[in-house]
């Protein structure tokens, strides 16, 4: 990935570079300003879940940063966004809504995650996705002897 760079080979077009910067920007923005105030007036009286939760999403927002940054590198931040948030939709939200129950913090969290599945799906530079992570060899499960070799002739050792 770093050699396209260096070689003036993008893997993908600037122009998909800044719509992911712009669904990382969302995302932090969108989080500064909804889970971080909440995060700063922690009370003795937090629900448990609910403070993992906080947490859990003020990181996203601090990943997400890093992404304006390297924004592909940080792909797979925008994965897990959008399969956390497909998951909610067909396990908890499908089913409120067919009930009827669709309200509340429950009507809000619906549209922020249908909102956040679009966001997502779009800045997605799918092909680079494919190549990648579905298409390119895994990483080994253990060192291979030839890489050992190697790395012990390296220059400067004896």
């Amino acid at each position: 990935m770093r050699d396209d760079i260096n070689s003036g080979a993008l893997p993908v077009s600037p122009l998909r570079l800044y719509v992911l910067r712009a669904a990382y920007l969302v995302i932090a923005l969108g989080l500064a300003l909804m889970i971080w105030p909440l995060l700063l007036e922690t009370t003795p009286q937090l629900e448990h879940m609910r403070g993992v939760v906080r947490a859990l999403l003020a990181t996203v927002g601090v990943l997400a940063v890093i992404g304006l940054r390297y924004p592909l590198q940080m792909l797979p931040l925008l994965l897990f966004e959008l399969i956390w948030k497909t998951i909610w939709i067909v396990a908890i939200g499908l089913p409120l809504r067919a009930a009827g129950a669709l309200e509340g913090g429950v009507a809000q969290t619906w549209f922020e995650c249908v909102f956040g599945i679009v966001l997502c799906v779009v800045a997605i530079p799918w092909g680079y996705v494919l190549d990648h992570y579905v298409r390119r060899p895994g990483d080994p499960w253990r060192l291979q002897r030839a890489a050992v070799a190697v790395h012990d002739r390296a220059p400067g050792s004896s």
